[in-house]
């Protein structure tokens, strides 16, 4: 099972929609997910035009949940310093 299968797997059927981005059993975060399915089928448009996805985990503990993929917190990744590569230089066609 991949996360981009196109069928749901079964334990998706079970899953609940929690408050917050977390599990409504434990309340670990979607990284303590044993198993996770995104169903790309079905967007929704939101009213900016943008799309979400139903967004599914099986946590560790063994409670499937689910949520919006416009409801995740930001990755910390996206937080850190990186360098940026140097730009090309600059080509000039007129040049020899």
């Amino acid at each position: 099972m991949e996360a981009f299968d196109p069928m749901a797997p079964d334990w998706a059927e079970t899953a609940i929609h929690p408050i917050e981005f977390s599990c409504p059993q434990c309340r670990s975060s979607s990284k303590a997910a044993t198993k996770v399915w995104i169903n790309r089928r079905s967007p929704v448009f939101t009213e900016d035009r943008r799309r979400k996805w139903q967004e599914f985990y099986l946590c560790q503990c063994g409670c499937a949940w689910w949520s919006w993929s416009s409801d995740r917190p930001p990755s910390e990744l996206a937080q850190q310093d990186r360098e940026l590569p140097p730009p090309p230089p600059f080509f000039n066609p007129f040049e020899d």
